[in-house]
């Protein structure tokens, strides 16, 4: 691979990795002006400490950011097409945040944890496509948001 190749791909990457990290920078802004609310809501026993939430989205979005890359480098015809649920799922990950922490609307956030568990299973499928690990590295954020559809139901459920 020639110098400008390397050159491509390395921005390519880097491109992928900082639009998620971006997206939950933005997000991590709009839950930490709702945490004083959040903190004073009735949470069920299995609620992960704050501490956890920070650790695992970063981790969540640079896998999302690497399946990104991974795909566009994949030099496949359906990359382009693969990169639509990719953008679609971002989007929608970061609106959970505003209705959950900005607005409070707990039981229409959990609607929309249901719509985006199906907008990451469309980018999976995508993804697999293109490049099957690129799929694969998604699995830990479809468990860890079908974690956060529970957790979302059981915090309205308390707090209605």
């Amino acid at each position: 691979m020639g110098d400008c190749m390397k050159a491509r791909k390395i921005l390519t990457y880097v491109f992928f990795l900082l639009v998620p990290l971006a997206v939950g920078g933005l997000a991590s802004l709009i839950a930490y002006h709702g945490m004083p609310v959040y903190d004073q809501l009735a949470k069920p026993p299995f609620t992960p400490p704050a501490a956890v939430f920070p650790v695992v989205w970063t981790i969540l979005y640079l896998l999302m950011g690497i399946g990104g890359a991974r795909v566009w480098c994949s030099g496949k015809e359906d990359r382009r097409r693969a990169i639509l649920p990719f953008g679609a799922q971002l989007a929608a990950n970061f609106f959970w945040t505003v209705w959950f922490f900005g607005t409070g609307w707990y039981f229409f956030a959990f609607l929309w944890l249901i719509l985006l568990l199906w907008l990451i299973l469309w980018m999976m499928a995508a993804f697999a496509r293109c490049d099957r690990l690129a799929a694969r590295l998604q699995i830990p954020y479809l468990v860890w948001t079908g974690f956060a559809a529970v957790l979302t139901f059981a915090v309205w459920l308390l707090n209605r």
